[in-house]
């Protein structure tokens, strides 16, 4: 009897697709700030709705940063100490009180469409760019 090696399918690894490309049509677009639940990193069975700006997707999902309206400035020593890397990005239409929003650059997280709830707004392709640049070390 011969040995046969056994067929193999080449496996590609997904490539994100990072890019400004916001549309107003109901679905999620890098570039917007949408809502959808994000676990607690000390405990990932819980967590909270809250904004998020899609910076891109891979394969089906939506790759995404976690906003806050928390000023962490005034803690950076701390959250740096932490392993928490945040930016300001400004205000926008995604927060209906117009609080200065920032976003989290170290915590990518992969979303299926369906579980993002609404659509907020679009940054600008300025805050946009900065963003994913600042962002790219930990994609």
């Amino acid at each position: 009897m011969r040995f046969q090696f056994p067929r193999i399918r080449a496996v590609h690894p997904a490539i994100p697709r990072l890019g400004f490309a916001p549309k107003a049509d109901g679905r999620p677009d890098p570039g917007e700030v949408v809502w959808a639940w994000v676990p607690y990193e000390e405990d990932p069975s819980q967590g909270k709705d809250r904004p998020v700006l899609v910076i891109g997707t891979e394969d089906t999902q939506l790759l995404a940063l976690a906003m806050t309206s928390r000023d962490h400035d005034v803690d950076a020593a701390q959250e740096s100490r932490d392993g928490r890397e945040w930016m300001d990005i400004g205000t926008g239409a995604w927060d209906s009180q117009r609080r200065p929003s920032e976003v989290r650059l170290n915590r990518v997280l992969r979303l299926h469409p369906d579980d993002v709830r609404r659509e907020g707004a679009a940054v600008s392709k300025g805050v946009f760019d900065l963003v994913l640049e600042a962002a790219r070390p930990y994609l």
